[in-house]
């Protein structure tokens, strides 16, 4: 009789659970936006491929996927994304976005995946990024970026992936990508790579990063036309040579003279104002490849000629010793008794016939 009673008091909680789990999936769909396509079991908000122009404001706060790729979105405002803090997954791939408001990520610490992949992006705020941890997966190729602001990526401790491919950058900063102690793939290919001084530091950490295992595309440079084509990892250690007195004469010492302001340190004059004597410096630019060859040829064609001299004379000077060796016991054999007078005036004849 009691095993008759618990039945249907554990069919009656079963049934109770089902309720609530169809009540809960219900609400979800009623608070899925009408453009878009939810999926209750992964928690998925998808709203690609729907001509959005801006982000529907009643995304459920427990979606972890939202998919926003293929809209027209060319801007978002501050509280697009606001209370999405399980979101894990954002995708706004391929719409027309050129800025992005510095607190737009703010409420999404748990990201790991964020795609900002062909848009029209030129420029990004330092904060943009702040308080991303959990990111590791970052693309923002297929954009206009020129530049990455120091203190982007200070934050993405946890980045394995990030894309850079497609932009308009020529030089990086070392220094912005230092605190990515767990990245294992870069790419940072078909971009317009400049390989001066200014990517010289950038080059030693890049020559780091493979090193300790990461990988990583070309990086072809653009210019100068001498380097046009080839990977920067590759073009030698002299090419930058350089850079170290171009440091030294931008760095002046306390001695000399502050010359006359030129139009880069002085506001334009509201009236035309007779010019400065401003000396014109020069671009510097790096030697050619071959002649950073030639240079090591005849460095080393010098070095073997002064090693062969320096044998020569070695041998010179030992066959000049044994000479002299051999000299002395032949003279020492043919020396006369002691006080033999005629001996001795014969001995310093032949000392003076030898010097």
């Amino acid at each position: 009789m009691r095993v008759a009673q618990r039945l249907p008091s554990n069919w009656a909680q079963g049934s109770f659970l089902a309720c609530c789990l169809s009540l809960c999936a219900a609400s979800s769909l009623l608070s899925c936006p009408t453009s878009c396509k939810c999926n209750i079991s992964n928690l998925e908000v998808d709203c690609s491929g729907r001509g959005l122009t801006s982000v529907p404001p009643n995304i459920p706060q427990d979606t972890r996927t939202l998919l926003l790729l293929n809209n027209r979105l060319s801007s978002l405002s501050e509280m697009s994304f606001s209370n999405l803090t399980s979101l894990h997954r954002l995708d706004i791939s391929n719409n027309f976005l050129d800025q992005l408001p510095p607190q737009l990520f703010l409420d999404l610490l748990n990201l790991t995946e964020l795609r900002l992949r062909n848009n029209s992006i030129r420029s990004l705020d330092r904060d943009l990024l702040q308080g991303l941890g959990f990111l590791r997966r970052l693309d923002l190729s297929l954009n206009g970026l020129s530049q990455l602001p120091s203190g982007l990526l200070d934050d993405l401790t946890m980045l394995r992936w990030l894309s850079l491919r497609s932009n308009r950058l020529q030089s990086l900063d070392r220094v912005t990508f230092e605190p990515l102690n767990n990245l294992e793939n870069l790419q940072l290919g078909d971009n317009p790579w400049e390989c001066d001084c200014s990517l010289r530091d950038f080059k030693h950490w890049m020559e780091w990063f493979t090193y300790r295992g990461g990988r990583m595309d070309e990086l072809q440079c653009t210019l100068p036309k001498e380097l046009r084509g080839r990977d920067i990892r590759m073009v030698p250690v002299e090419m930058f040579s350089y850079c170290s007195q171009l440091e030294d004469e931008n760095n002046s010492g306390p001695g000399e003279k502050p010359g006359p302001p030129c139009a880069k340190t002085s506001p334009a004059p509201l009236e035309p104002e007779p010019a400065l004597d401003c000396p014109q410096r020069q671009r510097y630019r790096p030697t050619s490849v071959r002649r950073a060859i030639g240079t090591v040829i005849i460095a080393g064609v010098v070095c073997g000629v002064v090693c062969i001299m320096m044998v020569v004379a070695a041998a010179y000077g030992c066959i000049y010793a044994s000479l002299m060796a051999k000299y002395h016991r032949e003279l020492k054999k043919r020396q006369p008794l002691m006080g033999d007078a005629e001996g001795e005036q014969e001995e310093q004849r032949q000392i003076s016939s030898v010097a």
